[in-house]
């Protein structure tokens, strides 16, 4: 039987409209297929109705909402979801947080090269996963 392949879905969020642009225009360039995101509460919506490979997601997001906020409602909706938090701010509590949880951080502004790098060893990790429990995974750049 023949394995179905799609391009890898990737959830970028991150409320400032023009970055969610150019990160959407990298992946698409690179392959990937992302579904954009301006808002946690768009980020849920996209959990909660799509087939998503990996998130990216800005630590900074509205008022009472963070990325940490996102990644662990996506953790508690996909369970096996890859995520990646981006942010500006660099302190030592935010990466002992990151680190604590499991979660790949990449600090603004982002070098493509290492951007690129993570979600493709991201997807990678994810698809080893799925593949370990017999199910269809993404194809990866």
């Amino acid at each position: 039987m023949e394995q179905a392949t799609r391009k890898p879905r990737i959830l970028v969020v991150d409320d400032e409209p023009s970055v969610l642009a150019t990160y959407r225009m990298i992946l698409l360039q690179k392959g990937y297929e992302p579904v954009a995101a301006v808002s946690s509460g768009e980020a849920r919506a996209a959990i909660d109705n799509e087939q998503l490979d990996l998130l990216l997601c800005d630590l900074s997001l509205e008022e009472k909402n963070t990325g940490f906020d996102v990644i662990e409602y996506a953790r508690h909706a996909q369970p096996r979801l890859p995520s990646v938090l981006l942010t500006g701010y660099a302190t030592k509590d935010i990466a002992e947080r990151a680190a604590q949880n499991g979660i790949v951080v990449l600090f603004k502004p982002i070098d493509i090269e290492e951007f690129l790098g993570t979600i493709a060893a991201q997807l990678r990790s994810g698809n080893e996963q799925e593949e370990n429990r017999g199910g269809k995974s993404a194809v990866v750049n």
